[in-house]
């Protein structure tokens, strides 16, 4: 297994993840009992030298429900009767997972409206306003 690239700036190296395969379940016919295809990928994020203190904050506090008690994130796979492939999907989802996690939100700059905008709403008002007090001249 080789590093696994997060992003331009985060990328694991492969020492920090650790791999294992099962039996999977559910039906699978004469080769279910005999096959170890699932994937199974576990990774440390607070002991990883992947990330920057302040990524490894974020990160930990966005995926916290996820870990375990050890700390660890697993991630598993059984979509496909092959080892490699549901490795390397395993190898996605976790980079998915960790890609998604370290997104920050844009900051929210606070806009005031132009005042063409002001004026379009206040003549809008007075339109609207004549349109009712037309109606009631009429009663």
């Amino acid at each position: 297994m080789a590093d696994l690239r997060i992003s331009p700036l985060v990328t694991i190296p492969e020492d920090e993840l650790s791999v294992s395969f099962s039996r999977s379940g559910g039906p699978g016919g004469q080769n279910v009992n005999k096959v170890a295809s699932k994937a199974e990928l576990r990774w440390v994020p607070a002991q990883s030298r992947a990330l920057t203190e302040a990524d490894r904050t974020w990160l930990l506090a966005r995926l916290g429900p996820r870990l375990t008690t050890l700390g660890e994130l697993i991630v598993t796979s059984t979509k496909t009767r092959d080892q490699l492939r549901n490795r390397t999907d395993c190898e996605d989802k976790l980079a998915e997972i960790v890609r998604l996690a370290l997104a920050r939100p844009k900051a929210r700059r606070a806009t005031k409206p132009s005042r063409g905008a002001k004026e379009r709403r206040l003549k809008a008002k007075k339109v609207r306003g004549e349109i009712k007090r037309a109606r009631r001249a009429d009663d």
